[in-house]
């Protein structure tokens, strides 16, 4: 059921909507422990990163992302790596499956715009949360199986290329 609203509302709703999810969405996940944020080990068709590397080209754009923890009193900073001590990888590890979950969280709260759009702006939508949220999500995996890779290495559990 669609809500009828003047189409001022439904451009300050749609402009100003996104923000606050986005931003409210980060603000809860930084308040949540970093132990709840326990990623599964990289698929194997991930290939340790390579994967984005080859399909995505992501190095040449990954750099340019924002990095919201930086707005955020607590935020783990990751954008630049800052040490390569295990326990750090591992902290970095759990960060990527948190940032990763809260852009998840965002792309699904697209169907809450539904309720005021009419259907052509339903896609616009769609598209502005797939677009603004998914090449995080794959900078937080491709970051995530590169470093899982290395740990396994260092702990000899793993491949030895890199």
């Amino acid at each position: 059921m669609r809500i009828e609203l003047p189409i001022a509302w439904v451009i300050l709703l749609n402009v100003a909507g996104w923000p606050v999810i986005q931003f409210g969405l980060a603000w809860v996940f930084l308040r949540l422990p970093v132990d709840w944020f326990n990623p599964a080990p990289a698929r194997s068709w991930e290939q340790g990163g390579r994967f984005y590397e080859r399909g995505f080209a992501i190095k040449h754009w990954k750099d340019r992302l924002p990095d919201a923890a930086r707005w955020f009193g607590g935020g783990f900073a990751k954008g630049t790596l800052a040490g390569t001590e295990q326990d750090y990888l591992r902290r970095f590890i759990r960060e990527t499956w948190r940032g990763e979950l809260c852009h998840w969280c965002a792309v699904a709260c697209t169907p809450l715009f539904f309720l005021w759009n009419p259907g052509w702006a339903d896609l616009v939508m769609a598209a502005y949360a797939l677009g603004a949220n998914l090449p995080c999500i794959l900078a937080q995996r491709y970051n995530r199986a590169r470093f899982q890779r290395v740990l396994a290495r260092s702990s000899g559990r793993g491949p030895s290329a890199a």
